[in-house]
């Protein structure tokens, strides 16, 4: 899992003397590389029945395309968060959630990255969040302090943290869905209150994404049924 840092942009700096920033990004990295496995496979084995099957396979193969390919590449290779010193984008499977920072009443990360806006909800799947790595980490916090309070002479939970998602460095003592959640919090904090920052959440569906999944599945239904 990964993100690129925001670098400055070369141009006139933001209302209140801050320096623009570019897009920070973040996307699961072994959801891309799974979602990249699997349209291999597919096609493979697709293009494999289309050119050697027999009767209605070929057909049946061909109309399958976009019934497959479609939703794997939503779930996979289209999840991102886009976050810039205006607004927070989640692109998720099948919409894609405009969130400006004054909107944004908070982030938070339980079993899944949740962004609150008003009553509304929205989970950010390109942020996972891995209990395993959580308890990795927990592990790792330990054996920090364990570390520091056997060289200081003082007691446990006086590791140093800081916040190297910021610093674009990993924290071994936190998980990546925990620290990206930190970051996207400071920045709806930092920013809510920017007159550009402002405006109501809006969502847009992907019809790129759905209207060919479904056209397929109503081909592949008319190819079985024929």
């Amino acid at each position: 899992m990964t993100e690129s840092d925001g670098k400055p942009h070369q141009g006139p700096a933001a209302p209140g003397g801050e320096p623009e920033y570019a897009d920070r990004v973040y996307r699961s990295v072994p959801g891309v590389i799974s979602g990249v496995f699997l349209l291999a496979v597919a096609g493979w084995l697709i293009g494999d029945a289309a050119l050697t099957g027999t009767g209605k396979t070929p057909y049946v193969a061909l109309a399958a395309v976009p019934v497959f390919a479609f939703p794997v590449i939503a779930y996979t290779l289209r999840p991102a968060v886009f976050a810039n010193s205006t607004a927070l984008v989640v692109r998720n499977p099948w919409r894609t959630i405009t969130a400006p920072w004054a909107s944004v009443d908070a982030l938070r990360a339980g079993y899944s990255v949740e962004l609150l806006s008003g009553e509304r909800k929205y989970q950010v799947w390109a942020v996972p969040v891995s209990l395993r790595q959580r308890k990795r980490a927990t592990r790792a916090l330990s054996r920090s302090n364990a570390e520091h309070a056997s060289r200081t002479g003082l007691g446990l939970g006086l590791a140093s943290r800081t916040n190297p998602v910021v610093q674009g460095s990993p924290d071994p003592t936190r998980a990546w869905s925990d620290q990206v959640t930190d970051v996207l919090q400071e920045m709806a904090e930092r920013y809510g209150t920017r007159p550009d920052a402002a405006g109501p959440v809006t969502v847009r569906w992907c019809w790129w994404v759905i209207a060919p999944a479904l056209a397929g599945l109503a081909a592949l239904v008319t190819v079985i049924s024929v």
